[in-house]
This record gives structure tokens, sequence and C-alpha cells, in this order.
């Protein structure tokens, strides 16, 4: 038993130290715990132990997330990709991306970056320049359609 109770005690220890460095969903939590060979129940146990005194809230996590991301910035699309690749749930992420939409105008931001790189590519033929100006707007995350249109405006 005693045994038993060393691991959850290394188990959450070892969550603390990631935690430590940023904040993460539940299920990353739960892989870098199993990643180092913990097993379900303790993992199980830690986890629960975490999320009752609040240092793992996966609403909490995706705000932040969302947010930092913005910065970037980056397209809805790709936010909500990288959220459902985090394990969040599909409820957390439509709540949060229904939140951002309403202050964030992601055609004029398509525009901004739009033209801040073919600014730096005027060495290159327009419509190439166009394209990969275009390429690098789908990357990033952003409606076909807005980046479409911008690239014809522009």
């Amino acid at each position: 038993m005693r045994n038993r109770e060393e691991l959850v005690e290394k188990a959450r220890n070892y969550a603390f130290l990631l935690l430590k460095f940023r904040l993460r969903s539940e299920q990353e939590l739960c892989q870098r715990l199993k990643r180092k060979k913990f097993e379900e129940p303790i993992i199980g146990k830690t986890l629960a132990f975490l999320k009752a005194r609040g240092f793992i809230d996966d609403q909490v996590f995706a705000r932040a997330w969302v947010t930092a991301r913005l910065k970037k910035p980056l397209g809805l699309r790709r936010i909500r990709q990288e959220l459902r690749a985090k394990g969040i749930e599909e409820e957390i992420i439509d709540s949060q991306i229904r939140e951002i939409k309403k202050d964030y105008p992601e055609g004029e931001i398509v525009k901004q970056l739009a033209k801040t790189k073919l600014g730096k590519m005027k060495d290159l033929e327009p419509r190439v320049a166009k394209r990969r100006v275009a390429a690098y707007l789908l990357r990033r995350g952003f409606p076909p359609e807005t980046v479409t249109d911008v690239i014809s405006q522009v």
C-alpha cells in the first residue's frame, strides 16, 4: 500500500512540474503521465486530485489558449483544431470561439497580414507572391473565402 501512495505522490509531483510551466488540459496531463509509465488507477487518482483542487480546468485552459493564440494572430479554424488536439470538449470549444468571434475582426486581420507579407515579397512576381501569401494565411487557419477575397483586393 505504501508503494502505491508513493507512486500517486510521484505522479502528482510530476503533474505539478508540468503545470508550473503552463496550463494544461486534462488530456494533455493524462498523456504525459502515461508516457512516464504511470498506471491508469494512479493517473485517475492524480487527475481527480488536481481537478478537485482547481489545478486543471479545461474551460480555463481553453480561454487562456484562445487568448494566447489570437496574439499570434491565428484564425479561429486553427485555434479550434488545436483545442481539439488538446482534448477539449466540443462544447467548451464552441463557447470559447463564440465568445471571441464577437470582438475578433478576422477579415481585417487577414488584410493586415496580407499587406505586411506582400510588402516583404516585392522581389517576387505579384502572382507568385499572392499565392504564397494565400498559402501562409490558410496555414494560419483563416477561412478560405476571406483569404481569397483579401488576396484579390490587395
